[in-house]
Order: C-alpha cells, then sequence, then structure tokens
C-alpha cells in the first residue's frame, strides 16, 4: 500500500461498512441476506453458503459490520477484500478506486510519499508469526495476575495447569481509526500447531481491575499464522473437543477438566482445523450463530470423510459459558451429560471433581 493507501484504507472501509448490505448485493450478488449476516459461496462471489459477512452486530458495535470470514478457506477479512477478490484486482490503488466509485467519492489529490508511508515492518506471515513469539516471550505466568482475576469473573476458577495462558501488563493496543496507541493489562493465549509449535496469539485487552474487557472498540484480536492451528488445553489422543473462544473451551474445564481441549478463535478456523492423528472421536462446541452452523457442516463432512465420530454439544443459553455463570455447575454437568458419548460420560464427567 503506497501513498495516500493506508490512511485512505481505514477510511474506505469505515465508508463501506456504513452501507454493508449494499456492497453484499453488488460485489457478492450470488449469495443472499439471513438475519444479521450475508451468506455466499466465497469471496469471489461463488454460489452457496460457506462465507458471511456481518451486517450488524449489537454485541461488538458498529465496527464490526463488514467483516466477513469463509468457514470452508478461513479466509477472512473486511470490504475491501470482498471488492478486491470479486472483481480481481491486484494493486490496492485499483481497489481505493473501485471502492469511490461505488461511494460516488471525488479521487484526491496526490500527495508526497514519506518515509512514515513505508514503516520498516514486516508484514508477511512470518514476519507476524515472529512479532507474536516475540510478544508471547514478554509475557509472564499466569497465576496471580489480572489476566487470573479477569477469568476468575467469568466464572473459570479452575484454570488449566498448562503454558498456554500467560499475562502482559502493557500490551499495546492500536484503534483501526488510526487514533494514538493505547496500553492495557492483557490476557495472551498461545496458538501452536500440532507439534506444539508456537505459531500465533490470541490477546484480550482487560480493564485496568480485571472486572473484565478493556473499554476498546475491538477487546480481542489474533497474531500470527492460525489456519490449521488453535490455543490448546491438553493434549489430544483419541478424543477433544473444539471450539471458537476461550472461554466457551474454559468452561467445559470446568467440569470436564481431563477432557482435551481446543479453541480455534473463529468459526472460519473451527473448520479448517487440522485433526490429531489418533483422533476418533470430535465434540464440537457449537454456537449458535450462522457461522456457527456452518463450521459445523463443514467439520462434519471432514470427519466423516476422516472417519472420526462428530458428535455436537449445545448450550442451554447463548454459550457455555453463559450456562456456567447463570446456572452454576452442577447443571453444566447436566447439560452435557445426555450430550456425551456413555463411555465419555464414565472417563472425563462422572470421574470430575465436583
Amino acid at each position: 500500500m503506497t501513498g495516500h493507501g493506508r490512511a485512505d484504507a481505514g477510511d474506505l472501509a469505515r465508508r463501506l461498512a456504513e452501507q454493508v448490505e449494499a456492497v453484499c448485493r453488488h460485489y457478492l450478488s450470488a449469495g443472499r441476506r439471513y438475519g444479521n449476516y450475508w451468506l455466499v459461496g466465497d469471496v469471489r462471489n461463488t454460489a452457496g453458503r460457506s462465507m458471511y459477512v456481518r451486517l450488524h452486530c449489537p454485541s461488538e458495535g458498529r465496527r464490526a459490520a463488514g467483516r466477513w470470514a469463509d468457514a470452508a478457506s478461513g479466509e477472512y477479512g473486511d470490504l475491501l477484500d470482498v471488492i478486491r477478490e470479486s472483481c480481481g484486482l491486484l494493486d490496492f490503488r485499483d481497489v481505493a478506486d473501485e471502492a469511490r466509485a461505488f461511494l460516488s467519492l471525488p479521487h484526491p489529490e496526490p500527495r508526497p510519499v514519506s518515509r512514515a508511508d513505508h514503516p520498516a515492518i514486516d508484514r508477511s506471515p512470518s514476519g507476524y508469526t515472529e512479532a507474536a513469539r516475540r510478544l508471547w516471550v514478554m509475557t509472564r505466568p499466569l497465576p496471580g495476575t489480572l489476566a487470573a482475576a479477569y477469568l476468575r469473573h467469568r466464572d473459570l476458577k479452575r484454570l488449566p495447569d498448562s503454558t498456554a495462558l500467560r499475562f502482559h501488563p502493557t500490551c499495546y493496543y492500536r484503534p483501526d481509526d488510526d487514533g494514538p496507541t493505547e496500553t492495557w493489562p492483557t490476557l495472551i493465549a498461545a496458538v501452536t500447531d500440532l507439534d506444539g509449535t508456537l505459531t500465533g496469539v490470541h490477546r484480550t485487552w482487560l480493564a485496568a481491575d480485571g472486572s473484565g474487557k478493556a473499554p476498546v472498540d475491538v477487546p480481542r484480536r489474533a497474531l500470527g499464522d492460525l489456519l490449521g492451528h488453535a490455543v490448546r488445553f491438553g493434549v489430544a489422543s483419541d478424543v477433544l473437543a473444539a471450539g471458537e473462544g476461550i472461554e466457551t473451551v474454559l468452561s467445559l474445564r470446568q467440569v470436564l477438566p481431563d477432557l482435551p481441549l481446543t479453541a480455534c478463535l473463529s468459526a472460519g478456523h473451527l473448520a479448517a482445523m487440522v485433526f490429531p492423528p489418533l483422533l476418533r472421536r470430535l465434540y464440537v462446541v457449537r454456537d449458535d450463530d450462522p457461522a456457527g452452523d456452518h463450521a459445523l457442516e463443514t467439520l462434519a463432512g471432514r470427519a466423516r470423510d476422516a472417519g472420526i465420530d462428530l458428535i455436537a454439544l449445545s448450550p442451554r443459553l447463548a454459550d457455555f459459558n453463559d450456562d456456567l455463570r447463570h446456572l452454576g455447575p452442577a447443571a453444566l454437568r447436566a447439560i452435557l451429560h445426555p450430550q456425551l458419548a456413555p463411555q465419555d460420560v464414565a472417563r472425563f464427567l462422572e470421574t470430575a471433581p465436583p
């Protein structure tokens, strides 16, 4: 991205998000609206339903509009990426011109290019992975930190005996609107491959007292190589439970402490998860939304082909953390009991301490 490109990108993406459904109808005409999502086959406007675009997301605010992910391929991005891929454009200048034409905006006057337009940052996938590893080195163990306090506020009191979660007291947060960089205490999760090699990190910026998330627009972000990798709690062998969110899978940990768990961080990455070689039964901790439905559908097909028994686990409320917090551990055990395979009830549920 050169010249005025970087500054333009944020402004154009915001303007496009304000007209997100019109953008989808124009550039993703092979899809259609389902509730708060636009569903289509992929970002190149193929018929189907594996890609979903957020039209409106009250829980995440206005900035979530226009964000999209493809449950089949693991791709994700914003509406500028939709324009680039659906129109087959390569250069950002062409993407910006197309976006301005759609928005009926004038072309900006060129300005001199300065060194600030080209900061010396490696933005390749390997560069992002290396940045994630540098951040991980600067973290500290979880016990006794604000991150541990945050998890306790979510009723996640039985923390995993692993190095998957750590704490950074002053992690940088850069707003999407190019506002000033801030620092917040942060829960850091390790994203690893099946061999345990760190490929990325997931950050949850926290309030100064650890009572909740930080008051920022996007309090959760991932960094690094994510596709096929996950945040892992326990070593998977023949049985594994996989879900999207860290807090969701840790809620199961409270009543099933010996069940290996993975958090894939999004529906798209859940659908694209890499199966451990000895896996024979996969529990999918599902989210009740279109993205979660399509991730489950994709995984079911992949599991069938791999000879893996797939069982969906459904919460009673919005998600399993809500079940844990509002109904309690005993109710969560009762909710899970009929959904588990009988042999896993004896193996994981009945042997777990209360």
